[in-house]
């Protein structure tokens, strides 16, 4: 099983082939915001592996939540070279995705969503994986809560960008948290990988990205009444 995982939903993208039980990742350089950055990094990292485009199975991405440009830049991607090698596409939660990083059994992820407000989500560790408890949301840091019963890990950029907000919104059943990780592709090709095997693949014309937030943009007045800068 050979298959390409995108993963351009924040400011530090990666790409990543999963080759049988061995996978490959590369940083994007810069920002991952364009085609023109990302298409040559998928080229590179296929070229030092030596597997032709042809040779893929699959192609998976990244799907949200996460940076607007950047979601729909690696939907749009994974669209465009799925559709012209006749092959599915992969979605992958980028939280879901972020969970798979942490070791603890019980994780609840929180990313920096920018505009003063973080995504979260919450997972439990299964034999086979990872179980959502807690849905993906978005919400200001002080709005985000655990699920109902249980302690648990928090990881992800929100615990960085909003710690001082976050955590004591949470309460005491929070046992810590990492707020340093961010997802990455090699996390999405293993997740993709068992969605290929159970056949949950889509055709390249479904694909879409999952935005979460219902508005991707503010208005100058909205942003200075959130605190933010004009």
């Amino acid at each position: 099983m050979k298959i390409l995982a995108l993963e351009t939903s924040t400011d530090s993208g990666s790409v990543a082939l999963l080759d049988g039980t061995t996978v490959t990742e590369r940083q994007v350089p810069g920002r991952p915001g364009h085609s023109e950055i990302l298409l040559p990094a998928v080229v590179a990292l296929l070229n030092d592996c030596g597997v032709p485009l042809a040779h893929l199975d699959a192609i998976a991405f990244g799907a949200g939540p996460g940076a607007f440009t950047g979601l729909r830049l690696a939907c749009g991607v994974a669209q465009g070279l799925a559709m012209g090698l006749g092959k599915p596409v992969v979605p992958v939660g980028t939280l879901e995705a972020l969970a798979s990083q942490c070791l603890e059994d019980a994780i609840f992820v929180a990313a920096d969503a920018r505009m003063s407000e973080v995504y979260f989500a919450a997972y439990r560790r299964v034999p086979d994986g990872l179980r959502e408890v807690l849905a993906p949301t978005c919400a200001a840091p002080g709005g985000a809560h655990l699920p109902s019963d249980g302690t648990w890990f928090g990881f992800g950029t929100a615990f960085r960008a909003y710690g001082e907000v976050l955590v004591p919104a949470l309460g005491a059943r929070l046992t810590g948290f990492d707020g340093v990780p961010v997802p990455l592709a090699s996390s999405v090709a293993r997740l993709a990988a068992s969605r290929f095997q159970r056949g949950e693949t889509l055709d390249p014309a479904l694909a879409a990205p999952f935005y979460v937030r219902d508005k991707v943009a503010m208005t100058t007045s909205e942003r200075l009444a959130a605190g933010g800068k004009a």
